[in-house]
C-alpha cells in the first residue's frame, strides 16, 4: 500500500478513534460512580488528543505539497503511539473493573 494510501486510511480511522475515547470516558465516568475515583479518564482524554493530532497531521499531509512525507511519518507514529497507548489503558480498565 502506497503511502498516499496509507494516510487516507490514518484521517477517518483517527477521527473514529477520538470518538471511541470519549465513549470509554463517559463509561469510566459511569464506573466511578461505584467503584470509586480513577485518574484512567485522564490517560483517555490525553490519548484522544493524540488521535486527534494523528487526524489534523493526516488532513494537512493530503492537502500540502511541500511537507506531505514528513507529515504523514508524524501522523503514522502519532496514530500507531496512541493506538498502543489506549491497549494499555484498556488492559488497566479491565483489571480495575475485576
Amino acid at each position: 500500500m502506497s503511502e498516499s494510501r496509507l494516510i487516507s486510511h490514518i484521517l477517518p480511522t483517527a477521527a473514529t478513534m477520538v470518538g471511541v475515547c470519549l465513549t470509554v470516558i463517559g463509561l469510566i465516568k459511569v464506573v466511578e460512580t461505584t467503584n470509586g475515583p480513577s485518574s484512567l479518564d485522564e490517560v483517555i482524554a490525553v490519548n484522544a488528543i493524540g488521535f486527534l493530532l494523528s487526524a489534523i497531521l493526516s488532513y494537512i499531509s493530503l492537502r500540502s505539497e511541500t511537507q506531505k512525507v514528513r507529515l504523514e511519518a508524524w501522523a503514522d507514529h502519532l496514530f500507531i503511539a496512541s493506538l498502543g497507548m489506549l491497549g494499555i489503558a484498556t488492559v488497566v480498565l479491565a483489571f480495575e473493573l475485576a
